[in-house]
């Protein structure tokens, strides 16, 4: 197809591929291909121009053989004799439910009134309709009777776009394979003197390689990060997701019949039930301020056990991290720190739309002589208004290890509600007094 195409164009210029595609007996859209490829090296010029055709649709494609609905009912009556409509709807289908009414309009058929029998009325028909189609199908539009192909939906006018074809800047009447690459052998036997080369565009851009990209959540966090890095926080190491109830729970001052270390808060590891990953003298200073209390606190009143402070848990809140930071800041000599972290945590909560088991906090932590309740509000605040969130409220509020404390909302402008964003508060002396820390 290719050098016949070629061949006809050395001659003269082709003014309709679909005439073209005709004379060869293929189907356009396989020749369409051939000239794509040729008008890509440069051998032919092309020349679009839409032209309008009508073409058959399915349903007339089927009658081009068969003939009308309504032919074929008047065949079947021929043939069977007078059956009742529901015999004749059973017997051809949609083709009875279509062709029916045409051919009651035709008065090809009748109906008994006595007998509800429907028979042919007369001994032969002409099938109009499939000469018509006939005639589309050919080409001979011109011959055709559109009026009632087009009321039947049997014809669709479509448009097609035809080429005019001539020879290019590179025509040959066989085409060449152009080498697409330099080799050493063609520098070595000066092939490449007498070799056909492709262009090169050096301008080209190359292709985008597919590459990662952050999860949403991955990118508020990196967000999150930022705004804590530029306010002078430096991060907590908070990779270890299993932690002992000490660290978690007794460390801040949180008793250990606190309803928040029950199987239904909190997941217990099995393996390894415990970990005694803290040291015994803090841990001994610790005991007595849960048990005696001291420093104007009288404690909790009960007897401390070492067995529950060692079960392993999934962290619940990264603010053991925090507790582990500051008695490490005490040993190795008090000095003004900000810390902060933002890591998984572990709940046992019931999942539903707006809670999971597992979720990340966000935590910062300040430790200086002489803070106050307004510094913390003003740290908060400016977190904040760094986020985007402007509009805020600040409530008293109650947890075990700080005092006073507050929790923290946030007004939605969409929603037009406020919503609780944060918790927040000053760490008690029961809790920072086992670490001696200055407070």
């Amino acid at each position: 197809m290719e050098e016949r195409l070629l061949s006809a164009l050395a001659a003269a210029p082709i003014a309709d591929s679909f005439a073209f595609a005709q004379s060869l007996g293929v189907e356009h859209n396989v020749l369409v291909g051939t000239i794509k490829s040729l008008v890509a090296d440069g051998y032919i010029t092309e020349s679009p121009f839409e032209v309008s055709a009508w073409e058959l649709t399915e349903e007339a494609k089927s009658y081009l053989q068969a003939g009308s609905p309504e032919v074929q009912i008047h065949h079947y009556l021929q043939t069977s004799g007078p059956v009742s409509q529901d015999a004749l709807n059973q017997a051809l289908g949609p083709v009875a439910k279509v062709g029916f009414p045409h051919a009651m309009r035709l008065k090809w058929i009748a109906v008994d009134k006595a007998t509800k029998q429907v028979s042919a009325a007369v001994d032969s028909v002409s099938d109009d309709v499939q000469k018509a189609l006939q005639v589309v199908e050919s080409g001979e539009e011109a011959k055709a009777n559109f009026d009632d192909l087009k009321k039947r939906k049997l014809v669709l006018l479509s448009k097609k776009t035809h080429f005019g074809l001539s020879q290019g800047p590179n025509f040959r009447p066989v085409r060449t394979k152009l080498s697409a690459t330099l080799t050493s052998d063609m520098l070595k036997n000066s092939q490449w003197r007498t070799t056909q080369f492709k262009e090169y565009n050096i301008d080209a851009k190359g292709a985008v390689l597919p590459r990662g990209a952050l999860h949403p959540l991955l990118k508020v966090r990196a967000e999150f990060r930022k705004i804590l890095l530029e306010m002078g926080f430096e991060e907590m190491p908070t990779n270890a997701y299993v932690e002992s109830s000490f660290w978690n729970f007794d460390a801040l001052f949180q008793p250990q019949q606190h309803p928040a270390r029950d199987a239904h808060d909190t997941f217990f590891v099995r393996e390894p039930k415990l970990i005694h990953n803290f040291p015994d003298d803090y841990a001994e200073r610790v005991k007595t301020m849960h048990e005696q209390g001291g420093e104007g606190s009288i404690g909790y009143r009960y007897p401390w056990s070492p067995i529950e402070a060692e079960k392993a848990i999934l962290r619940t809140h990264t603010t053991g991290v925090s507790a582990k930071m500051l008695y490490q800041l005490a040993k190795d000599g008090f000095q003004p720190k900000k810390y902060f972290s933002i890591d998984r945590v572990f709940r046992n909560e019931a999942v539903d739309a707006t809670h999971l088991a597992e979720f990340f906090q966000i935590e910062g932590v300040v430790a200086d002589r002489n803070l106050s309740l307004a510094h913390m509000i003003g740290m908060a605040a400016e977190f904040f208004r760094r986020v985007g969130i402007t509009q805020l409220k600040f409530k008293p509020a109650y947890n075990p290890y700080t005092e006073p404390s507050m929790e923290i909302f946030g007004f939605h402008p969409i929603l037009k509600a406020w919503k609780e964003i944060g918790n927040s508060g000053v760490f008690r002396p029961e809790m920072l007094r086992p670490m001696v820390l200055p407070i």
